[in-house]
């Protein structure tokens, strides 16, 4: 499969839903929590484990996304002569 810009866009917006959203969630977690929820231990590991696990997993579609916007970037660049090997002169 060959990546193009639309991918790369995609993964970010992916990633930015991921933040924006374990991060509401965590913050609800924690006021639940400062209020004295009465909930079992496993709640709150489970849940603050599902945080840790997304988050981790929009850090991977971040770079992913940027990582395959660059590289669209740098193959529409047009190459230099050094780069394509070609030294200036006629022979």
């Amino acid at each position: 499969m060959r990546f193009e810009r639309k991918h790369g866009w995609f993964l970010l917006a992916v990633a930015a839903w991921g933040y924006y959203s374990w991060t509401m969630f965590a913050r609800n977690l924690w006021n639940a929590w400062s209020a004295g929820e009465e909930r079992a231990p496993g709640y709150w590991v489970a849940h603050t484990g599902l945080i840790v696990v997304n988050v981790a997993l929009a850090v991977v579609f971040t770079v992913w996304g940027l990582r395959v916007l660059r590289a669209v970037r740098d193959a529409e660049r047009p190459a230099s002569p050094a780069e394509a090997g070609q030294t200036g002169r006629q022979e």
